[in-house]
């Protein structure tokens, strides 16, 4: 494995790949197997990546020269995204893996320590087996010599040692000086200069003047020790803390040069460590009262450190991997430390009193900081951002409530009447003076609906500063219920049927909200929640997604030009439109609109049971004796000559006129709002009639039949609800598609009892002209009493009979 090049096995991965994609392509299904001499072609294809003289550049040029300029572009854009996926699976899988990683490299480093100390003693064992060695060779001499030696009476003299082997007897003893005189540099010079002296006595081969192995061990011995000692001083001196700067990077240096460089830099963190602790425990959070100050102090202190240590580690180590994931793990310690400071002394208590801008700012202020270790490769934003999210989170859930439970104050006291913004300006609500003089302050709504969106505005520029946090989910999640709840609040002001104006009827002893007792009160429910949903609520929430203040800033420059006759309705939208686009925006949009729906249906239903079971005319109730006593007694002869809806479908069409005729003042330039509210409660009055069982019952299996002159009753009244929704211009097709359901059913009720409904109703021509006519009697009458300012509702309907009449 050892000979095989990295690049050629780095090319041979790419092919591997590439052969896989090709083994799919060409026409097995992935992971059936494939004969044999496809694999050998395969094989015989890699060996050139294999070989010891590939040249890329060649081949390149070989497998080229043959496509096109369209397809070398196709190929290198090709290329290009095999480099990006590959680049982010390579990130992915050491994200994945990062924490096996640093623990391998602190193996690998605790190895190498290892190897080292082991290589020390195989070479101190192999000093005392030469040594072991010579000295039985020197005794097997002197015994051999024994009887020359005694036959000589001369004195015996040791041979004279060389000058290395005095400048090694010498080593030990100047070592130890310098070590009692602190001279790290020179002891480092001296324990050099004996470790060459070692090597010299263990070659195999010496030379006259050299030193003997003996002594070359016992020098390597003295060395050892005085090693040892220096490290320990070094150690000592390193961890006092006065040390600091280039002489904590000099010890560290000196300690790494003695072959204990994982020692030196746990040393130099250690030290860098109790520096942070020692200045840290000189700030005091109690002394202020502003938490902004102490959060930047305590951010310069930890994350300056940081920093230091970073350069301090590259500067004696380098870049060293296990060096550098050692100083990683040390830097999010530090900064766990830290966030559990700020946590504790700032945010705790900012996010409990729901003080969010105080949290958001504190948080920019840290985050700040640790942004600038990004240079240094330190990426700790989302380490910090994980530690001090839950806090921002708290503070985010008591800002949302805190708002809830101030609207819901508000809405106690409403009188539900639409203004501008700036009497709620003038007022004492504590808002910031830009409220109002922007973009939105034509849109009226009532008190609590004024209050809603100017604490929503307040929120969400506290919560914007934070959006690299990741909080724009949750935070559009906490909208939409608060905006939920404040839909629940409009819908207990509606008054249920049967309740009186004061809300003292059975229902209503437990309501927390003034009741909305006037069609315009009503009206006014429904233009709070769909301008908040609509417009004002988007606009504010696009701050939390990027690009959304871009789209908010182009609209805006669309209502600052000329309008040229442009309406609110159209501008709308188009805002709409755009907001849609942004995928973070879309769901949550459909959310709010799902709350105004709920709001609209519940003003219906209750229009609808007040116009059918609670009106104050007994004949204007729904009911099947309505139709059923048409023929009694032979019936009226007189029906076709003046034929008019039932009263109930009198009282639907005053009703939808009338609400038509006040939100054309009240909401004026919000068009779509009423037009989808009429729809919806003629829709509601079909749905509701098909939906009796009771009313069936008696047309259908009841002791009196349906008649000719109550079916024809019955045509009528739903030609009738088509041909007002027509005139309205709030027609729907589902709305058509029940009243001829209903019909249908009225209809085979009728032939059920023997009859011909041929024979009896007229042609359609017939009821669709009755129903215009009606249209056009209850309209004048409707002009005549409430006098000329409705005109041009009577203009609208004669024109609409001249388009429509024919659908």
């Amino acid at each position: 494995m050892g000979s095989v090049k990295p690049s050629v096995r780095h090319r041979g991965a790419g092919v591997q790949s590439n052969v896989s994609q090709s083994v799919g392509s060409n026409g097995s299904a992935p992971g059936a197997p494939v004969s044999n001499g496809y694999v050998n072609h395969l094989r015989s294809e890699l060996s050139v990546f294999e070989k010891e003289e590939f040249d890329a550049q060649a081949y390149v040029q070989s497998k080229c020269q043959s496509m096109s300029e369209k397809g070398i572009r196709k190929l290198c854009d090709d290329l290009l995204d095999l480099k990006k996926s590959s680049a982010e699976e390579m990130r992915k899988s050491v994200y994945a893996n990062y924490a096996a990683f640093i623990r391998t490299s602190r193996e690998i480093s605790d190895l190498e320590g290892e190897l080292v100390a082991m290589r020390n003693l195989l070479n101190s064992q192999a000093a005392l087996v030469r040594g072991l060695a010579e000295s039985v060779t020197s005794k097997t001499s002197n015994d051999s010599s024994g009887t020359v030696a005694k036959e000589k009476d001369l004195p015996q003299h040791e041979p004279e040692p060389s000058q290395l082997e005095r400048r090694a007897q010498d080593i030990p003893d100047i070592l130890d000086v310098l070590l009692a005189e602190r001279k790290v540099n020179q002891a480092l010079q001296i324990l050099e200069e004996g470790d060459m002296l070692v090597s010299e006595g263990f070659q195999p081969t010496g030379y006259e003047g050299g030193i003997s192995t003996v002594a070359a061990s016992k020098l390597q011995a003295a060395l050892s020790e005085r090693r040892a000692r220096l490290a320990e001083q070094l150690a000592e001196a390193i961890q006092q803390p006065f040390f600091r700067g280039s002489e904590l990077r000099s010890a560290i240096g000196a300690l790494d040069k003695l072959g204990d460089g994982t020692r030196a830099h746990t040393l130099l963190l250690h030290s860098h460590h109790k520096r942070l602790q020692h200045n840290v425990r000189g700030l005091r959070p109690s002394g202020t009262s502003y938490g902004g100050a102490y959060t930047a102090a305590l951010s310069q202190l930890v994350f300056s450190g940081i920093a230091q240590a970073s350069r301090d580690s590259v500067a004696v180590f380098g870049e060293e991997p296990a060096y550098a994931s050692e100083l990683v793990l040390w830097a999010r310690s530090e900064t766990e430390l830290f966030a559990s400071l700020v946590k504790r002394h700032v945010l705790s208590s900012s996010a409990a009193a729901g003080g969010l801008r105080a949290a958001a700012e504190c948080v920019q202020i840290a985050l700040g900081h640790c942004q600038l270790l990004e240079d240094q490769g330190l990426a700790l934003c989302p380490v910090l951002s994980k530690l001090v999210r839950p806090s921002v989170e708290q503070a985010l859930e008591a800002n949302l409530t805190r708002i809830e439970e101030s609207v819901a104050a508000l809405a106690a006291a409403d009188d539900w009447v639409l203004s501008h913004p700036g009497a709620m300006l003038r007022g004492s609500y504590g808002m910031r003076s830009s409220y109002g003089t922007g973009h939105g302050s034509y849109l009226k709504l009532s008190s609590s609906a004024h209050r809603f969106n100017f604490m929503v505005q307040d929120f969400l520029e506290d919560v914007a500063p934070l959006i690299s946090m990741q909080l724009g989910g949750p935070t559009l999640d906490g909208l939409s219920m608060l905006f939920d709840s404040y839909v629940d609040m409009l819908m207990k002001a509606v008054p249920s049927p049967g309740e009186d104006e004061e809300g003292g009827a059975e229902n209503g002893g437990d309501r927390k909200v003034r009741p909305a007792a006037t069609e315009s009160q009503q009206l006014a429910l429904l233009g709070n929640a769909s301008a908040l949903a609509d417009e004002l609520l988007p606009r504010a929430a696009s701050k939390l997604v990027p690009g959304g203040m871009q789209t908010v800033l182009s609209r805006d420059d669309l209502r600052s030009a000329p309008r040229r006759g442009r309406d609110r309705d159209q501008e709308r939208n188009q805002f709409g439109t755009t907001a849609n686009r942004l995928p973070e925006l879309k769901d949550w949009r459909r959310r709010l609109q799902r709350g105004v729906d709920r709001l609209r249906d519940h003003l219906c239903r209750q229009h609808v049971l007040e116009l059918i079971y609670f009106s104050d005319e007994p004949d204007s109730q729904l009911s099947p004796e309505t139709y059923l006593n048409l023929d009694n007694d032979g019936g009226n002869p007189n029906w076709h000559q003046e034929p008019m809806p039932s009263p109930i479908l009198q009282a639907l069409f005053h009703k939808l006129t009338s609400i038509q005729h006040t939100a054309a003042d009240l909401l004026s330039g919000r068009e779509r709002v009423v037009v989808v509210l009429l729809m919806r409660l003629t829709e509601t009055l079909v749905i509701c009639l098909s939906e009796d069982q009771d009313f069936w019952d008696a047309i259908e299996d009841g002791e009196i039949s349906l008649g000719p002159i109550g079916l024809q009753q019955f045509v009528l009244d739903m030609q009738f609800v088509i041909q007002v929704a027509i005139n309205g211009r709030f027609s729907s097709r589902h709305m058509r598609q029940v009243v001829n359901d209903v019909t249908a059913r009225a209809v085979t009720a009728f032939a059920a009892t023997g009859g011909d409904p041929h024979s009896v109703l007229q042609e359609d021509e017939w009821f669709l002209n009755a129903a215009q006519e009606a249209v056009r009697v209850l309209l004048e009458d409707w002009n005549t009493q409430v006098g000329s300012p409705t005109a041009s509702i009577s203009a609208q309907s004669v024109s609409s009979f001249r388009s429509h009449g024919s659908e």
